[in-house]
Formats: structure tokens, sequence, C-alpha cells
């Protein structure tokens, strides 16, 4: 026979049950919210559909310039002789008006991958510039015999082809002694635009100690690639140089709101070889 005790229990649970589940979709409600407003947050600034390319929307077309990265990994015991070999032959395209190519920069990796050299071209005119450069090399056999010595050398190579970003300074010979950093970007599919519309608001907080030098994307090899070229006195001096953004406003904002846009990134600190018009 129940007691009273245990008859008042069962009165009783429904409203318990009751309060638990009540409490339990405020908790659903208050989670959901909050979700939501952190999702949200990543993608506060609208971005509108595009009705048009993101090379033609960002890059700089009153120059119709197209660059090309080499990345080209060295034996280490070939590393001298590799340097001396691409800056003869280098000065000799740098420096010949049939071609329509130039080098902006040539360099050593110092901290990143190992016996890396990285060299970044110009081809005025874009790409029927590039296709005339490359027929042209195809029947020149003193190119020719360079690149059969040169692949004694190498482990391995790659490349990609990059458009300008407008909204940076266009690469110039610079004096030196200085350090590059290459930083590299991969970017989600689709965001291109997001990135470039937060960095031409961004790019003004790095410009006052010259040490901007280049903003690319790529167009061939591995896509949604962003590069950014900078330049520095030394280590310590980019350590300072990069403190002193997070001081000016509007930088943190920039940060905030291309941060969730990247995949992976990625920094190079490389050293020009003799030859580089960038010092």
């Amino acid at each position: 026979m129940a007691t009273m005790g245990s008859l008042k229990w069962f009165k009783m649970q429904p409203l318990r049950y009751k309060c638990e589940l009540s409490s339990w979709v405020s908790l659903r409600r208050f989670t959901h919210s909050n979700d939501r407003g952190w999702f949200r947050s990543l993608f506060v600034h609208k971005v509108e559909p595009r009705t048009d390319t993101h090379s033609n929307l960002l890059s700089k077309k009153e120059t119709s310039s197209l660059y090309k990265i080499q990345y080209h990994n060295v034996k280490p015991e070939y590393l001298e002789a590799y340097n001396s070999l691409s800056a003869e032959v280098q000065n000799r395209l740098h420096h010949d008006k049939d071609y329509p190519c130039e080098v902006v920069g040539s360099w050593n990796t110092w901290y990143g991958e190992q016996d890396q050299a990285v060299h970044l071209w110009r081809y005025k005119g874009g790409y029927p510039a590039l296709t005339e450069c490359l027929n042209k090399l195809r029947q020149n056999k003193e190119y020719l015999d360079f690149r059969k010595e040169r692949s004694k050398m190498l482990i391995s190579r790659r490349n990609q082809l990059l458009l300008e970003f407008s909204f940076w300074n266009e690469p110039a010979p610079r004096p030196g002694p200085n350090i590059y950093e290459l930083r590299t970007y991969r970017l989600r599919p689709g965001t291109m635009i997001e990135w470039g519309n937060h960095w031409a608001r961004a790019i003004k907080h790095r410009q006052e100690n010259q040490e901007a030098v280049g903003g690319f994307f790529t167009q061939i090899g591995e896509l949604y690639v962003v590069h950014h070229l900078w330049a520095y006195k030394d280590l310590q001096s980019r350590e300072e140089t990069r403190n002193f953004a997070w001081q000016k406003p509007g930088w943190d904002t920039a940060v905030y709101y291309t941060v969730p846009l990247i995949r992976s990134m990625e920094s190079r600190v490389m050293i020009p070889t003799k030859n580089s018009p960038l010092q």
C-alpha cells in the first residue's frame, strides 16, 4: 500500500519534468543564439554576388603584367654553383630587349625550406608576353644548355602564375641590405574578393616604413593562394614594424575579418642573391 510520502513524490514528478524541460529549452535557445552570433561575427561584412572574375576585379588593368614565381629546391652541395649559373642567365634575359620579361627578385630561403631558391619574374604584356618569351627560349641553344646543366643541381621545382593586387605597390628595385619575408596564405575557395576588400583598407597601415614590396594572387598552379612580399632591415626591424601596426586603428579589424578566410599560411624569410634587383 502506497504511503502518503510516496504519493506526494509521484504527484510532484510532472512539475519536476516540466521545470527540467523548460530549463533545457531555455539553454538550447541561449546556445543556439550564441552559436549564431559567433558564426555571424565571421561574416559581418556582406559580400555581394560577383558579376566578374576576381582576377578582373582585383588586378591592375593598366599594367597588364603577369608574374611568375619559381621555387627551386637545390642539392645542398650545388647551391653556390646554382646561384652563379642562374645569375648569369637571368642577367642576359633581363637586359635583352628581345625577351619581354624581367627579373623582379631572386632569393635563397633563410628560414623555411632550406637550400631553396625563389625567383620572381614579370612579363609586361601578360599572357602574350609569356608565350612569346617561352617560344623564343625553346629556340635558344644557350638556354637549353643551361636548363640541362641546372637539372643536375635540382631536387625539385615548381612554379605559379600570379597577378598583382591593384592596391599594392608595384615591386621596384631597392637598395640593400634587406631581408625579405614572403608570407603565403591559402584561402578558402570563394573568399578572394572578401580578402581583397579588407586588405585594400589594411595596406595603408603597413606603408610607413616602406616594408610593403608587392601583393599577388595565383592564376595558374595552386589556386586561391595569396603572396605578400615584405622587406625589412633585419629580424628585429621586422618584429618592431609588425608590432607597431597593432597600434593603428583599423589593423585589428582587418586581421579579425581575414583570419577566418585562411585555410593555412606560411612564412619564408629570404636573403637576396647578388644579382637580385631587390636587395
